[in-house]
């Protein structure tokens, strides 16, 4: 942030302290919510950690190992947040986020498990009819005001997306020759790391579970689907066209990082919400090259002549705005799957 002076003149030194006092209520404004916020995040990592992880110890309710799935290092996450609310309400913001810092690797910790947790939650839950009974009856105590465990499990996740965006405006408007400002610099990098870790872990999430649908659509295990390092990026029908003049034939196609695979629909022609579909072949993206036969304007439909190693597909969509997200797709998939290709072949590894 510039605190270059104001215009020249005689009101420039006025301009000046101005636009200081402005920096400085806006400052203010954040580390009076930034306060408020972090006293009922605490009081709310406390609820959990005395309600649920002490006395399910205690109890013996729960085995160690689901203990942990579920709560990971929340407890400890809020031993760190105790220490960083003295600071915060001392007033001591840098000081405060650069002790927090290097215990941040808590809140990693319990983002690369937060999935796990739902998915443990969601067992013990349905099998553990003590653990469950319990869970009511923690839930229904005054001091959650209807809070449910599944919320407050997502808090440490929610709140490094606020401390982001709070050590943000703290730095702007704070001077860089302030000796604060240095601190709230590096709390924000490091913050911001733990928040593009969580974007990192929600889209391998969300891969996996759509991994997980195309593989529940096809019929048999013959096609498997899920494999190291394998990223869904589309599906639809497109028409296969013949080399020799027979009729153009639909089939499904769904395009993964590194293959397409075509299938058709196993039973009736009809759309249902049950539909399946039988795998028929998978054609490796690593050494395949896509063109537009034609389609380059804004005619009805075209062609996409697909080349492979040991095989060629001419695939034809009468929706010209579909054949080109189709050619989009392949073609930044296919260059993908080449750089993967020579990466792994100059260092002798391989991909999945």
């Amino acid at each position: 942030m510039s605190f270059s002076p104001g215009p020249a003149g005689p009101l420039g030194g006025t301009s000046i302290q101005e636009q200081r006092d402005r920096w400085e209520r806006k400052r203010s404004r954040t580390a009076r919510e930034l306060v408020q916020t972090e006293q009922r995040y605490c009081q709310q990592l406390e609820l959990v950690t005395t309600y649920f992880v002490e006395i399910l110890k205690a109890k013996g309710t729960l085995k160690e190992d689901m203990r942990e799935g579920i709560f990971s290092s929340i407890k400890a996450i809020y031993s760190v947040n105790q220490s960083l609310l003295v600071h915060l309400e001392n007033g001591y913001f840098g000081r405060g986020f650069d002790q927090m810092c290097p215990h941040l690797h808590q809140y990693n910790t319990y983002v690369d498990n937060i999935y796990n947790a739902s998915r443990v939650l969601g067992i013990q839950l349905k099998k553990n009819k003590a653990f469950r009974r319990f869970k009511d009856l923690q839930e229904a105590r005054p001091e959650f005001n209807n809070h449910k465990l599944q919320d407050l499990l997502q808090l440490p996740v929610q709140r490094i997306h606020q401390y982001k965006h709070f050590l943000q405006d703290l730095t702007a408007n704070t001077s860089p020759d302030d000796p604060e400002f240095q601190q709230l610099s590096r709390a924000a990098s490091a913050v911001d790391e733990v928040s593009q870790r969580i974007h990192d872990n929600s889209r391998r999430h969300e891969n996996h579970l759509q991994l997980r649908r195309v593989q529940k659509l096809l019929k048999g295990r013959k096609t498997k689907v899920s494999a190291a390092g394998r990223w869904y990026i589309r599906e639809g029908w497109l028409k296969v066209v013949p080399p020799k003049g027979a009729d153009a034939t639909p089939k499904m196609f769904f395009l993964f990082s590194d293959m397409l695979l075509q299938a058709k629909r196993c039973g009736p022609l009809q759309l249902t919400s049950s539909q399946r579909f039988s795998g028929q072949r998978a054609f490796p993206l690593q050494d395949a090259s896509v063109e537009k036969v034609f389609g380059h304007t804004r005619s009805q439909g075209g062609l996409l002549s697909l080349t492979f190693p040991k095989a060629n597909l001419l695939l034809m969509s009468c929706n010209q705005e579909d054949l080109n997200d189709w050619y989009q797709s392949l073609s930044s998939a296919i260059g993908h799957s080449r750089v993967l290709y020579t990466v792994d072949t100059a260092t002798g590894s391989h991909s999945g």
